[in-house]
């Protein structure tokens, strides 16, 4: 079961990489998944997420306050309205444009409701 907790957060681990390139594809998310992951699988793994530079700060934020950083809100608001536009340009059918604003509507509420980090 380790094996598959391990493989599990180095999928999530890519998925955040590609996320810091792709606006379409969150990054945070898949960190934290890797977080969980990595704590049931492999002590080696969650220590080195925990301790990296850049992402580290992140997680540790999140695990003892449930914060996000206001620069890590400001890009996933610059995202959401990038994907939306995306979809607008796209020409996405009216009820699905409904849909995904509702959704992201909420996803906003939700970052923006966190404390900053």
């Amino acid at each position: 079961m380790k094996y598959l907790w391990a493989t599990l957060g180095l999928l999530c681990v890519a998925l955040a990489l590609i996320g810091v390139v792709l606006p379409l594809l969150p990054t945070v998310p898949f960190l934290l998944l890797a977080s969980f992951f990595f704590a049931r699988s492999s002590s080696r793994l969650h220590n080195w997420l925990l301790s990296h530079q850049t992402f580290g700060p992140m997680i540790n934020e999140w695990n003892t306050s449930g914060a996000i950083r206001p620069s890590a809100k400001r890009l996933a608001t610059l995202s959401i309205a990038a994907v939306f536009g995306i979809s607008l340009l796209f020409g996405v059918p009216q009820h699905v444009l409904i849909i995904q604003a509702v959704v992201l509507s909420a996803v906003l509420v939700f970052i923006w409701s966190r404390p900053n980090g």
